[in-house]
């Protein structure tokens, strides 16, 4: 990779004298970029171009070449890999569309494109691509208008045209990048490869990310809580909509869409997630060059009391908290401020503050050990004046290891003060809310660095060689989907409780099993075409003589039969009641991209109506299961509430981290559902089970 971003020389194949082609502006932006090293433009008709010698072919350059950047027309691009790897080029930059993006042609030249490279060794960035930037090296090799000013903020991005905004408003913005990576279709190189690159980068501070696919679901998160324990990274995806999803028959199917497992890659990782391009600008800012919060108690300073309710109300809802000032803060703004000010957070300053009170009021509450970071609010007010309070914030600023942001809010009369802030790397968010979700960025990126990365992967002594046993007689047979009995089987044989059953076939054996137990049983149907039994009618419960079972028999039955008549019925499942309890759902699906996703919520036939579910993607830590079951919405119900007593959540736990093992053991599980796990204050009991698989 250190080919791409530091070579010592470069080839451009498809070299221009048109200043109006490709070939001749990259050729620019490679001279006027300041690049160091050798530049050979390779053109058939020889010609000198940009006062530099011009090669007919690569092979005919007689020095060695590190990057060859390619600019011809599609159909000739494999044949010139070709060149390249014979004439030993260690990295490929191919701008050229007209590949796997046009349909099945372009989609045949892009493979043959990586048998060239692979036979070569080649490292490929693209193709239909923007090219590359490296601001250190003063290497532009791209087709971008300009070189964005020398920072710290890295980005990698799967369009193009977006690349083209993101260094447009750079520019504008006078916003420092290190690398500019427009990586097209990425054939070869992909954003994995990219972080671990940048991971280690001294010059890049924060990862910025464009991304309409994942290519490696998986490797993704294990590169990505690797590089997030040095660096943030953050990234705004295209495609949330589930209409191109797949239909799925399960609970957890149905519920998990593409996006879902992303959004669950994005968790378990530690990468920030922004919703919209400006959400990525704002957190690009922030975490680029302000010090990471050391907490999430965030104080305001305000010279109006609007735009600080609004900032308050986006605090509570983000999980950030007020933070409460110490009795030296408050005698220090007492002395400071005027006596009608409010001197609480938010710290109202009035209307009427210039430059020398907004200092005191920062100075007083930068100092304070119960304060992580600030807020300073600016409303253009007669009086008021920007330029001189961001030169004193600036000044104050300085003297603390703390997160300072401010929101100047306004037009002309704020833009000098704005110019000052931006100049000495204190990011300027034009509402309070921007700037408020900007530090939830920042703490959740804490918060994460703090304890998820401390999370462990549980190994549990289980029956694994049993259950392969089992699940090979299922491949020879061709049997993809099993129900409740089988089910429960592989269940008991990785340590997870279950409840006991009795399969009747007629009902005289349901009378004679009532006949001999006592109590309160559940009877359901058995029918591997019958997948939701309660909309069969096929579940009674509270069955507790033998003539209510004879008849509870025969009426599942009839039920079943007028609801599917082809249904193949085997029988009816008894099983003892357990009375005692809350219904939650265990559940998996298989995501193209990252593999086995977890599902956990309430149970029961609600689970697809209330839609209080959380997703992680196997392997799950310890910290993965906790976070689970604490952040559905019901998750107070399972630590008791009114008349209903505590659940035993760390049963519930590990039956998660069991499934995540089981899944991660067995890969041809391609759904399952435990509904309902029951949990009560002991134990947690799968009652009914369901899986599929793919052989």
């Amino acid at each position: 990779m250190k080919y791409f971003f530091k070579p010592e020389s470069v080839a451009l194949i498809g070299a221009s004298t048109n200043p109006e082609k490709l070939g001749f502006k990259i050729l620019k932006n490679l001279i006027e970029g300041g690049f160091k090293g050798k530049i050979y433009p390779v053109n058939p008709k020889g010609e000198n171009i940009l006062n530099l010698k011009c090669y007919k072919s690569i092979s005919e350059i007689p020095y060695f070449v590190e990057l060859a950047i390619i600019v011809v027309p599609a159909e000739f691009v494999c044949d010139i890999a070709e060149e390249c790897g014979k004439k030993g080029v260690k990295g490929l930059i191919v701008i050229s569309a007209g590949f796997k993006e046009i349909g099945e042609e372009g989609k045949k030249r892009e493979e043959k494109l990586k048998e060239i490279i692979k036979k070569y060794g080649v490292r490929l960035i693209g193709p239909n691509c923007l090219g590359i930037i490296d601001t250190r090296n003063k290497l532009n090799a791209s087709f971008a208008f300009e070189m964005p000013p020398e920072g710290k903020i890295s980005f990698i991005t799967q369009s193009g045209a977006l690349g083209t905004a993101i260094l447009d408003w750079a520019i504008k913005e006078n916003v420092g990048l290190s690398k500019f990576v427009s990586f097209g279709n990425k054939a070869d190189v992909n954003e994995i490869d990219l972080i671990e690159e940048l991971k280690d980068d001294e010059d890049t501070n924060v990862i910025l990310l464009y991304l309409e696919g994942v290519s490696e679901g998986r490797k993704l998160i294990e590169v990505a809580r690797k590089t997030i324990s040095k660096k943030p990274i953050i990234i705004v995806k295209a495609g949330k909509t589930e209409s191109g999803a797949k239909s799925a028959s399960s609970h957890t199917g149905s519920l998990a869409g593409s996006d879902i497992a992303f959004n669950s890659a994005v968790k378990q990782s530690g990468i920030i997630r922004a919703n919209t391009v400006e959400e990525l600008f704002d957190y690009a800012l922030i975490f680029s060059y302000q010090p990471i919060l050391k907490g999430n108690r965030i104080a305001i300073i305000t010279n109006a009391g609007g735009p600080s309710v609004m900032a308050v109300d986006m605090i509570e809802e983000k999980g950030l908290l007020l933070s409460r000032f110490s009795e030296k803060t408050i005698n220090l703004l007492k002395k400071y401020l005027p006596p009608v000010s409010s001197i609480n957070n938010p710290v109202d300053i009035l209307g009427d503050a210039k430059a020398d009170r907004y200092e005191k009021a920062v100075e007083a509450v930068l100092s304070d050990e119960n304060v992580d970071g600030i807020i300073v609010i600016l409303t253009p007010q007669i009086v008021t004046q920007p330029y001189e309070t961001a030169q004193s914030i600036v000044r104050t600023s300085k003297k603390y290891e703390k997160c300072v942001i401010s929101c100047f809010m306004g037009g002309k009369r704020v833009e000098e003060g704005i110019k000052i802030l931006k100049e000495n790397g204190i990011p300027n968010y034009p509402t309070p809310e921007r700037a408020v979700i900007a530090l939830k960025g920042m703490d959740d990126y804490r918060r994460f660095r703090e304890s998820n990365l401390k999370g462990r992967f549980i190994e549990f002594d289980v029956n694994k060689e049993k259950v392969r046993e089992k699940i090979e007689n299922l491949k020879r047979s061709k049997t993809k989907i099993i129900g409740d009995i089988e089910g429960r089987e592989i269940l008991f044989l990785y340590g997870i409780n279950v409840v006991s059953s009795f399969i009747a076939k007629n009902e005289e054996e349901c009378e004679n099993f009532l006949k001999r137990n006592e109590g309160k049983f559940v009877m359901k149907l058995i029918s591997p075409d019958i997948i939701h039994k309660t909309e069969a009618g096929g579940v009674k419960i509270g069955i507790k003589s033998p003539e209510e079972a004879k008849k509870a028999f025969k009426e599942i039955i009839d039920s079943a039969r007028k609801y599917k008549p082809d249904a193949k019925i085997v029988g009816v499942q008894i099983q003892k009641m357990i009375e005692k309890g809350i219904e939650v759902i265990i559940g998996v699906s298989k995501d193209v991209q990252f593999g086995h996703l977890i599902m956990f919520g309430l149970g029961g036939i609600y689970v697809e109506i209330l839609k209080d579910v959380s997703f992680r993607i196997a392997p799950l830590t310890d910290i993965d299961a906790d976070e689970m079951v604490n952040e559905i919405k019901s998750a107070k119900i399972l630590k008791g509430y009114r008349n209903i007593p505590e659940c035993n959540t760390e049963k519930i736990k590990e039956t998660i981290l069991k499934i995540s093992q089981l899944v991660c053991d067995f890969p041809e599980i391609k759904e399952m559902d435990i509904n309902p796990l029951i949990v009560n204050e002991r134990d947690a009991i799968a009652v009914d089970v369901r899986f599929v698989f793919e052989f």
